[in-house]
């Protein structure tokens, strides 16, 4: 009895007495989500606004939290556990939802609240952009007087409620996903003699007229970080892509898809999940230098199409970027599925470019735009421009890289075996680097053959011609007379 008595004692107050946020939501599966607005938006389309109304959503919740110490809980359905903390964060906790309509779901998260000593809990969806951390902190001060809160939805529901006790009555006999959800919730209230108090009506974004007003929340900050992403053929790729680049920070990121005219539906996609589609003719280089020319952001970020980039990759942008002696970043690798070469190659993959500088393309490289344009952009060449841009960086300062993982695909290493491709690219280097012609070297890599056919490898083979595009290489790469952008420090 002592011990039980001793360790209540220890029982930090703050967790006892913490006010509860529950925010219910749902994976951003394309197809399940946001179903009323797949005929309008697409089903990526509708995937990636829910996306963005959830990331700018627990935004506004995780600076409540900075404010006054309350505990966010996410009550999700589809997608597990991994799923929702890469998209969203591992600061804050998660539940599945349980079976059943929606007042059983709220009945079951209000009352885990109250049995862990909540004084006073509140929920909300994810389909109102317009609400703020200022108004989350007044359903909770109303919480001091009233025995609810009620946030009113102009289509007759409500996009808040917030119990300062569980009151299981509310959530009875209540015909959800009607316009007669609000008038059914005040009726009940008042015949167990509750009192409430109304918060001012907001819109929810529930059917397709409410897109227009809904966006407008979503986008009212100008960019400060322009993602561009080179694409040729990613349709089953592009749609994750855009949607790790969507951020809720401060609504600063703009998404530039740079389209090598796909024969797929990759640019129906990319503009269904809100990017803006350029068309830069095929070749990485000139599409990444096409996207950057059209940017609006302070950065520059270059995404490769099938990769995936952190949560709360702005922060690292930042943090990276901050440091003296820095010229430009990059995010650390995880290359899926992971299963063991997989993981063998990510990890050479970390310590070559922490160790010497050099990352590639697929870490997601990240640079100011006046950088970028001191040093002339991408080289023109058909493989090979991260490397060769990389290092030219890297001879007039630092490049660091961030503790942070972007998750790229391996399906190269999957088609052609993961020890043969990790040779295979070594050697691919060599001989570029040695001045073998940019296209057969592309060529040769593409194919996945280890020794390339004898007319490839003729080719590849000419000593006056090798020796020329090796010293040019070179001089690109910083290794010999610098040129013209020295001028720009």
């Amino acid at each position: 009895m002592l011990y039980t008595i001793f360790k209540e004692w220890l029982r930090p107050v703050s967790e006892a007495r913490q006010e509860w946020l529950l925010v219910f939501a749902r994976y951003p599966q394309p197809g399940l989500t946001k179903t009323r607005l797949i005929d309008a938006l697409g089903a990526e389309g509708a995937a990636t606004l829910q996306h963005r109304m959830t990331l700018g959503l627990l935004q506004q919740t995780r600076r409540l939290r900075d404010r006054r110490g309350t505990r966010i809980v996410v009550h999700y359905a589809g997608g597990d556990l991994p799923l929702m903390q890469s998209q969203y964060g591992k600061d804050v906790s998660y539940r599945p939802q349980c079976e059943g309509e929606l007042g059983k779901r709220l009945g079951a998260a209000f009352a885990e609240a109250f049995s862990r000593g909540a004084p006073a809990v509140i929920a909300v969806g994810t389909d109102c952009p317009a609400l703020t951390e200022s108004i989350l902190g007044r359903a909770l001060d109303a919480l001091n007087g009233d025995d609810v809160v009620v946030g009113p939805a102009t289509d007759g529901g409500y996009y808040l409620i917030g119990l300062r006790r569980l009151q299981a009555s509310l959530f009875h006999a209540i015909d959800w996903g009607t316009s007669r959800v609000l008038e059914q919730t005040l009726h009940a209230a008042h015949e167990a003699g509750l009192s409430v108090r109304l918060l001012d009506p907001l819109n929810d974004v529930d059917r397709p007229e409410d897109v227009v007003h809904g966006r407008q929340h979503l986008d009212s900050a100008a960019p400060r970080i322009s993602i561009i992403i080179p694409a040729l053929n990613e349709q089953e790729h592009i749609g994750r892509a855009i949607r790790s680049a969507i951020t809720a920070d401060d609504a600063e990121a703009e998404i530039i898809v740079v389209d090598g005219n796909s024969s797929d539906e990759t640019v129906t996609v990319a503009r269904s999940c809100g990017a803006t589609v350029l068309h830069g003719g095929r070749g990485r280089a000139r599409q990444m230098n096409a996207g950057a020319a059209a940017a609006r952001g302070e950065v520059l970020l270059f995404l490769h199409a099938d990769s995936q980039l952190p949560v709360h990759y702005v922060r690292h942008v930042r943090h990276i970027l901050a440091w003296p002696g820095t010229v430009a970043g990059a995010f650390s690798l995880e290359i899926q599925p992971t299963g063991l070469g997989m993981r063998v190659h990510a990890a050479t993959t970390n310590f070559r470019s922490r160790g010497l500088g050099i990352p590639y393309g697929d870490q997601a490289i990240f640079l100011t735009r006046a950088t970028f344009d001191a040093f002339g952009g991408y080289p023109d060449t058909a493989i090979m421009e991260d490397l060769e841009f990389v290092l030219r960086l890297q001879g007039f300062d630092r490049i660091r890289i961030a503790n942070a993982l972007v998750r790229t695909s391996g399906r190269r290493w999957q088609r052609h075996g993961v020890w043969k491709m990790s040779l295979l690219n070594q050697l691919v280097i060599v001989a570029y680097m040695f001045g073998a012609p940019a296209e057969l070297v592309r060529r040769w890599r593409e194919s996945g053959i280890i020794l390339p056919r004898r007319a490839l490898l003729c080719g590849m083979y000419h000593p006056a011609g090798c020796s020329r595009q090796a010293s040019e290489r070179r001089q690109r790469a910083g290794y010999e007379a610098v040129g013209p952008q020295e001028s720009a420090f």
